[in-house]
């Protein structure tokens, strides 16, 4: 795959890096990425989670549902004292000892950095040791700015290093990223019905009233995952730049082996780089998407990243540009390819 392929719009991956979109507040993201994709779809809707739903119309009488989380870890705002200081609790699996002095936005664009009380050691590092201070001197100051109830992101910018990216949120703006990519390139025999899924990181909420309106024949869910090639980081084979990763089981989901086969033998047959992924701890919307009704055959597209929630996760373009490959490829074989139908 040649670095930055031609036809890959990167601008948009950095646009959709850093909207604002914490669990049960991705409007932003959604409005940024509708105008991407009404060109490719026969019909798009929003429903009453937020998720923004694409339909490419096939002749095949088969629908396969493709979705990728839009929203991102965050923080929300508890409590405010007299001084003006925030306290606050996690949306969405946050580090604590990765907290303190982190830059924080609001929707409003207020920022703020997360301070810490006085530790006698540093095991009494928790929540509630934490506030956030957005330079107001006293409560009546900073409630002009915030209120309580209020989401905040992380800040981390986007910045292009070699076939290398990091930013915030590409967990899983990333898989935004290669749904819309996807969309402008396949051609497909099935009805594909995009979805775009609200609050996964509050418990792959969205993904499964998507899934039981859609009803569809079969799904691929694309989502990052973790690697192992960092120094002295957990065992685990999957690296960054080695190609897409195809699932074999998170704490959500057991890929269904004739799933996995399929993926597998259409990325040998079209000779794009893969690896295997079994991701130890932490699951995907798949595993909401397969329990759906009576079930659904369902499979996983992960992209490898590294730091995962944090500002500064990393993934790599060549991953990015395999993915896409691989997902177009899937959507278009025909019934007879498809041991799914």
């Amino acid at each position: 795959m040649s670095h930055h392929s031609e036809d890959i719009q990167y601008p948009l991956l950095q646009r959709l890096t850093q909207q604002f979109g914490p669990s049960g507040s991705e409007n932003s993201v959604i409005q940024a990425i509708l105008p991407e994709i009404q060109a490719f779809s026969d019909e798009t809707k929003i429903d009453a989670l937020g998720n923004l739903i694409a339909i490419k119309q096939g002749t095949s009488g088969k629908q396969i549902m493709i979705s990728s989380h839009v929203d991102e870890i965050g923080i929300i705002v508890t409590y405010m004292d007299k001084n003006g200081f925030l306290r606050f609790t996690a949306i969405g699996g946050v580090h604590v000892s990765s907290m303190p002095y982190r830059r924080v936005r609001f929707q409003n664009g207020t920022v703020g950095t997360i301070g810490v009380e006085k530790l006698d050691k540093l095991s009494d590092l928790k929540l509630e040791k934490l506030y956030i201070d957005i330079g107001a001197a006293s409560e009546e100051e900073a409630a002009v700015k915030v209120g309580i109830g209020d989401s905040a992101v992380f800040v981390g910018e986007y910045a292009e290093m070699g076939s290398r990216i990091m930013a915030k949120a590409l967990d899983n703006r990333a898989g935004c990223f290669v749904l819309i990519e996807a969309m402008k390139r396949v051609r497909s025999p099935h009805t594909l019905a995009f979805a775009f899924t609200t609050q996964e990181e509050v418990g792959l909420r969205g993904a499964r009233p998507a899934a039981y309106a859609l009803e569809p024949d079969a799904a691929i869910t694309v989502d990052v995952t973790r690697t192992g090639d960092t120094p002295k980081a957990q065992l685990m084979s999957v690296k960054l730049g080695d190609g897409v990763a195809i699932k074999v089981m998170d704490r959500s989901i057991v890929v269904s082996p004739a799933v996995k086969e399929w993926m597998i033998q259409t990325a040998k047959k079209r000779n794009i780089p893969y690896q295997y992924e079994v991701l130890e701890s932490g699951g995907t919307e798949s595993g909401m998407i397969q329990l759906t009704k009576t079930g659904v055959l369902t499979g996983v597209l992960s992209i490898p990243a590294r730091y995962i929630h944090s500002p500064g996760e990393m993934i790599d373009q060549r991953d990015l540009e395999t993915t896409i490959a691989l997902l177009v490829a899937l959507l278009q074989d025909s019934l007879e390819e498809n041991p799914l139908f």
